[in-house]
């Protein structure tokens, strides 16, 4: 219980956090006379810890929002393995549409312990965890995807949260058990959420893609069926 108090204080802490990077990069563009968003980011990342949430939003926003991905590799890492190759070449894969919105994303390959986003050079406000770099593009990503006014808000916040604890969990036994209790979130609904794709969805189902200690044995039927559908709209 005192593990779980802390996580939610924690993401309490980063849903402040978020909101007053919102409030600030309002205030930026309304300084620079802009009204167009000012969506540039980057993500530092490890690749051993591959951020499959920024190819899963590519492929599933494709006709809705652009993610423009580049990738760079700092002087810390030696090489990035052939996981984080494979990885790049996917998401060079994934074609641009000049005509849609887009967020540009740095992603540099470093030596570092956590995920984390830094929204600009010059505002130095971290976002870490790939769960909390799904919160912030879901909130200014397309309006099909952003949930924070949504009825759901909650729920896919609950999901999140779940997928925050499972990224975290040392033994298979506990994975299991974060597992189970995203099967009972999802019940019998389509997708976390009901019956539209929502980033909950891209949080689970990169989180899962992220512990190959969960095989298919340790879900059951109805994540199985919702893994399908998930894998038809993120492609990975």
């Amino acid at each position: 219980q005192d593990d779980t108090s802390v996580v939610l204080q924690r993401q309490e802490k980063v849903l402040k956090q978020l909101e007053e990077l919102k409030a600030q990069l309002g205030k930026i563009r309304s300084s620079l006379g802009v009204n167009v968003p000012l969506h540039d980011v980057v993500v530092n990342g490890h690749p051993n810890f591959i951020p499959y949430a920024l190819l899963a939003m590519k492929n599933a926003w494709r006709n809705l929002y652009t993610i423009d991905v580049k990738t760079f590799t700092h002087s810390t890492m030696a090489d990035i393995g052939p996981k984080a190759r494979e990885f790049e070449e996917n998401l060079a894969k994934v074609p641009v549409n000049p005509a849609l919105p887009k967020i540009n994303v740095t992603l540099i390959w470093k030596n570092c312990e956590h995920t984390e986003m830094i929204s600009s050079p010059t505002m130095y406000v971290p976002i870490y965890g790939e769960v909390n770099i799904i919160r912030y593009l879901g909130r200014v990503g397309p309006a099909e995807y952003r949930y924070e006014n949504s009825p759901l808000c909650n729920e896919i916040d609950a999901v999140l949260d779940i997928c925050y604890q499972l990224l975290r969990c040392s033994t298979h036994k506990a994975q299991v058990a974060m597992v189970r209790l995203l099967d009972k979130r999802l019940a019998q609904q389509q997708y976390f959420g009901g019956d539209q794709m929502s980033v909950a969805d891209i949080g689970v189902h990169s989180s899962l893609i992220r512990m190959p200690a969960i095989t298919d044995k340790d879900l059951t039927p109805a994540m199985l069926a919702w893994r399908k559908r998930a894998k038809l709209v993120t492609q990975i």
